[in-house]
């Protein structure tokens, strides 16, 4: 006797921005375990154009999350980390399973009322770090994680978004500008040091030029690290690069991947989560841990 197959899980995605239609929407939409539940936007005319795109129904206003909750077992957000923050609670309250965006948020007190509302309700959740997720990466993190003996770590994460020629639409993003490059970026940095060296145990924060913020690390393995995090540098400095050195040499983190394969990747270890209640590696409660690290530097930084 074969076993039937496990029914669609049904995820509505909260926000209609340039992440949400690049990106949430037709992963979530080409999923073969997804059922795309509806599109909630805080502009109606966006919620309905990119529900239309996808072929399910467009909520909006306050009453618009209620009954998006409703008619889903799961909700994606694709929101500034203190929208997504509350919502995220409420969706958890409401017995929604959680596929939320780096930054969980950028105070400690919002991301740790996600992660208790979460374990109250007892829901499965997913913190999308994109390269824990994209193939190529997920494999390299895990392999530098199982060989150990790492002495010292640079991570650097530059980007442009703002310098003169340069085109984004996420530098249209106001929370981008603000909160720059450590909460933007320094999500994916931290995501990939933790797993491979070890929790943080000392941390020292400097500003550079324009947004950027340095960072050194000392972790549980006993291993450092040092990162370099930044939105507005000029393009010709814009790259990303991470590099391990230890016992069995250098290690440099590999390119490739796709940001909807890799949220493909994320819907399919949070349908694991939810159908065997083992929680994921990357899951709320490692973003929390991510807020408060992040949240330290922006303190070390100030002072």
């Amino acid at each position: 006797m074969t076993t039937p197959p496990a029914a669609p899980l049904r995820i509505g995605l909260l926000g209609t921005g340039p992440w949400a239609r690049n990106t949430q929407a037709p992963a979530l939409a080409s999923h073969p375990g997804v059922v795309l539940s509806g599109v909630w936007g805080r502009r109606p005319e966006a919620a309905n154009a990119l529900a239309a795109a996808h072929g399910t129904k467009a909520y909006t206003g306050d009453a618009g999350v209620d009954e998006l909750l409703a008619a889903s077992d799961a909700v994606a957000f694709a929101l500034p980390p203190d929208v997504q923050a509350p919502l995220a609670a409420r969706a958890a309250a409401a017995g929604c399973h959680l596929l939320m965006d780096k930054p969980v948020a950028t105070t400690v007190a919002g991301a740790r009322e996600v992660a208790e509302a979460a374990d109250r309700a007892q829901v499965a959740s997913v913190v999308f770090c994109t390269l824990r997720f994209a193939e190529p990466t997920a494999a390299w993190i895990a392999e530098q994680a199982a060989r150990g003996g790492w002495f010292t770590a640079r991570a650097e994460w530059i980007g442009a978004l703002y310098a003169p020629g340069a085109e984004s639409e996420y530098a249209a993003s106001p929370w981008r500008r603000d909160k720059g490059g450590l909460w933007d970026v320094g999500p994916h940095a931290l995501s990939i040091l933790l797993p491979v060296l070890g929790d943080v145990t000392e941390l020292t924060a400097a500003r550079g030029p324009a947004d950027a913020t340095h960072l050194i690390l000392r972790h549980t393995s006993g291993a450092s690290s040092t990162v370099t995090l930044a939105l507005d540098a000029p393009l010709g400095a814009a790259g990303t690069e991470v590099e391990l050195r230890g016992e069995a040499g250098v290690a440099t983190l590999p390119g490739g991947g796709d940001a909807v394969g890799s949220f493909r990747a994320a819907v399919d270890a949070l349908l694991d989560a939810a159908r065997t209640g083992v929680p994921h590696p990357c899951d709320v409660r490692f973003g929390l841990r991510l807020t408060e690290l992040l949240a330290e530097a922006e303190a070390a930084v100030r002072s």
